[in-house]
């Protein structure tokens, strides 16, 4: 939660998320879902879209997203899950565009966004609702649209 505006959540706030999420995903069918290891079943994290708040200054639209453990970090997790997050969004949703956001100086998942085949960063902005003396405001908007997912090496 390094580069969140809100600390790290209690177990009450955590469960009202997934509430929200499960909701979500029985409404639209998708959503953030729980990464999980296949071996053991441990869960590790979630990934997932999201649509745009209104207040996005990138919205109307929907963005990618994943949190994993920190023990989890830098074993290609995230970017599995991203990945297979994205050919869901292109494949099955067929969606014209995914974006992404970070908060600047957030090096690991900037990085994640560049090996999932997103451009950026695109642009600087900073989200209205941010306090100034929060430096976390400060982000950075990637972005991938299906023809260039479609376009892939690997696909």
């Amino acid at each position: 939660m390094k580069f969140f505006l809100s600390s790290v959540l209690n177990r009450e706030r955590a469960n009202e998320k997934i509430d929200k999420w499960s909701g979500l995903i029985a409404k639209h069918g998708w959503g953030f879902w729980a990464v999980e290891l296949t071996e053991s079943r441990r869960f590790l994290g979630f990934a997932g879209l999201q649509a745009l708040e209104d207040s996005h200054p990138f919205g109307p639209g929907v963005e990618i997203g994943w949190r994993l453990a920190r023990e989890y970090w830098g074993r290609g997790y995230a970017s599995e899950a991203a990945t297979r997050v994205l050919a869901f969004a292109f494949e099955i949703l067929e969606l014209p565009e995914v974006i992404a956001t970070t908060a600047v100086g957030n090096l690991r998942s900037s990085a994640v966004m560049e090996r999932i085949g997103m451009r950026g960063p695109d642009t600087v902005f900073r989200f209205l609702d941010v306090p100034k003396e929060k430096p976390l405001g400060d982000c950075v908007l990637y972005r991938v649209s299906r023809e260039e997912w479609g376009a892939r090496g690997d696909a």
